[in-house]
This record gives structure tokens, C-alpha cells and sequence, in this order.
């Protein structure tokens, strides 16, 4: 590897991704040190991985970096309970705790309720599920998962995608995810980076990737990739302003408008929750008309997560509604227009996340 650089922000996703060979699998051993590294440095926090004494590293990984392997690694011998508590037995915790994390871990995963079972009566899919609950259950900031889901078949791997970003949401764990596929690695990457030869091409979110690509070799890689199945709202957003009083004045909301730039607002009613939005040219035409209080016009609002992929959300939305964007917190982030999402998957121009307030 050469020149390879990049921060992981804490509790991000971040993807590498590449081609056999491209050394992806190489980099993500480093960090955790099961490759020793030649040169450079690798920081966790202000810790230096690169200058870890092995007492040390054995604290980091057990208590700050877990990881998920692509082949399961699983105790054949063990049951299910007895992998996920594994680690937890190493760090010495006490045998009711750690059967009360390994019980925890198994039902985030969706396999309550198989703790006494053996790996091999387990299809391939649930015995990921047990590698995932194992580096759960360690409690560790940063999560390491080498192509995790590559033995997979295509419909088990899409669960196991939602389920990563499920346990994602509600953990907020940092992530970075080795992958060789390009559809996966922009579905799962808040950002990711592109590896070829041992050198990172580009870094960026999905819809820097695929409409800003660095290089050809990214333009190529990226020509046949199924947009409505990997660009989310979150490429389209426009920006959105809230007004807390379902009651506010026609001449209220247009100040709201025009303090930012945008095309819509939303009314919130009492219990924050977005109920109707009205745009600018809904306002011209309530002033004209006499109306001066804004409950008498709008439209309803869908509110999607910001990860929803453009797809999902033009089957979603009705017409006459307002399509409007939450994140993680259930916060609302913007708004989506149906002209920008079928601009995007018609690879047409459209705004980015660069110009989201």
C-alpha cells in the first residue's frame, strides 16, 4: 500500500472498497495490527496503534476494536451463546453479566432464543448473525468487519445490510466495512473509499462517487451501478425550515422561505411532529387569495429516513404529498423533491449533500 490516508469520523460507516488484490483486506489488518504495518501511523483517538506494546494491543482489542470475520470463525465446539460470550470470558466479566451482553447481543441480531445451539445447525446467514452478536457483545468503539457478508447469498446478504444499519442506528458504533462490492459499499458507507493497486482513487459519499467520479477507472467502475438502489434521499435534500406554530401567518412563513435557500417549509404541529408543507408559490397564491394564516393551506408531509434509496422513496410517497427527510434521531434534515429524484436516477443534474444546510 501506498500513501493510503483517512480519518473515520466517530460512530460513521465508513467503507473500503476494491477489487481482490487491491490491498482493502491488507489495510483493515493493520489497524487492528493482525498485519504489522511497515510504515505510517494509525491513530485511535490520541492512541498510536502503530507504537502499542503487545500488552497493550491486547487492551485495544478487547476493549476498543472488535472484529467480524468473513468466514464466521466460529467454535465449532461451543454453542451459539458460548462464541457470542467468547470475549467477554477473556476480559473476565463475571458469568451473570456476560450471559445477560451475550443475550443482548443474540436478540439485536434477531437470534434470541438460539444461544444453546451448535454453529453447524445454523445456515450461513444466522452464523454471520452470531460473528456480528460476538463483536456486539464486546462493547467496543470501533467495529471491524473484513467482507463480512461476501459468503453470503444475495437476498441473506440484503438482510444482513438492513440489520447492520438497524444495530448502526440504534449504537451508533464506528464501522469501517471492507467490501469487493460496489453496490454494497454505497449502500452501507456514509463514505467510502476506492481502492485499486494498493492506493486509495477516491473518497466521498455515494453521490460524489457516482456523479463527481475522480477517474476514469472510477467513471467505469461506477457506469452500471443501479442508482435507484444506492442513492438515498440524503443526495437530493433540499434544505427545510420548521415553523413550531401551526397557526403562523402567511407573511411569517414567506420570512421563513426566504431566509433560506429553498423552496419550502414546514408547519410542526404541538407535538413536533411534521404535519404539512407549503411552498413558496403556495404562499404567493394564499396572499393573492386574502389568506393570512397558513392552517388553511399546504400539503401532508411522508416523512422517510435520509437512508431510504431513491427508489423506495418515489414508490413510497403519494401523490400531493410533501417527502420529507429524518435522520437517525428522527430529526428532520429536508426535504425531496420528486423532480430531483427522477433527475438523479436519470443521471441528471441535481443538488448535492455539499450544499445541505
Amino acid at each position: 500500500m501506498v500513501d493510503v490516508s483517512f480519518d473515520v469520523e466517530p460512530g460513521e460507516i465508513f467503507v473500503v472498497m476494491g477489487l481482490s488484490g487491491s490491498g482493502k483486506s491488507t489495510l483493515i489488518r493493520c489497524i487492528n495490527r493482525i498485519h504489522e504495518p511497515t510504515a505510517g501511523t494509525i491513530l485511535l483517538d490520541d492512541t498510536d496503534v502503530t507504537r502499542a506494546t503487545m500488552s497493550e494491543l491486547r487492551e485495544i482489542r478487547r476493549n476498543r476494536v472488535s472484529m467480524v470475520f468473513q468466514h464466521f470463525a466460529l467454535f465449532p465446539h461451543k454453542s451459539v451463546q458460548e462464541n457470542v460470550e467468547y470475549g467477554l470470558r477473556i476480559k473476565e466479566m463475571p458469568n451473570d453479566e456476560r450471559s445477560d451482553r451475550a443475550e443482548q447481543a443474540l436478540e439485536m441480531v434477531g437470534l434470541g432464543g438460539w444461544g444453546s445451539y451448535r454453529p453447524e445447525s445454523l445456515s450461513g446467514g444466522m452464523r454471520q448473525r452470531v460473528g456480528l452478536a460476538r463483536a456486539l457483545a464486546a462493547g467496543t468503539d470501533v467495529l471491524l468487519m473484513d467482507e463480512a457478508f461476501s459468503a453470503l447469498d444475495p437476498l441473506i446478504k440484503r438482510d444482513m445490510q438492513d440489520e447492520l444499519l438497524n444495530i448502526h442506528d440504534k449504537l451508533g458504533v464506528t464501522i469501517i466495512f471492507i467490501t469487493h462490492d460496489l453496490n454494497e459499499a454505497l449502500k452501507l458507507g456514509e463514505r467510502t473509499a476506492i481502492m485499486r493497486d494498493g492506493r486509495v482513487e477516491q473518497i466521498g459519499s455515494a453521490s460524489q462517487i457516482i456523479n463527481s467520479p475522480g477517474s476514469e477507472y472510477i467513471h467505469d467502475f461506477t457506469r452500471d451501478v443501479d442508482r435507484g438502489r444506492v442513492l438515498t434521499l440524503w443526495s437530493v435534500m433540499r434544505p427545510i425550515k420548521r415553523i413550531d406554530n401551526p397557526d403562523c401567518s402567511v407573511d411569517e412563513a414567506m420570512k421563513t422561505i426566504n431566509a433560506i435557500d429553498g423552496d419550502c417549509c414546514v408547519i410542526i404541529t404541538v407535538d413536533g411532529e411534521p404535519e404539512r408543507c407549503i411552498s413558496r408559490e403556495n404562499l404567493i397564491e394564499a396572499a393573492e387569495a386574502g389568506i393570512s394564516n397558513c392552517s388553511e393551506i399546504g400539503i401532508p408531509t411522508h416523512a422517510l429516513p435520509m437512508s431510504t434509496v431513491l427508489m423506495e422513496a418515489l414508490t413510497v410517497v403519494s401523490e400531493g404529498e410533501c417527502l420529507t427527510a429524518v435522520n437517525h434521531r428522527g430529526q428532520l434534515v429536508g426535504h425531496a423533491n420528486p423532480t430531483d429524484i427522477i433527475s438523479a436516477l436519470m443521471q441528471a443534474d441535481f443538488p448535492t449533500a455539499a450544499a445541505h444546510s
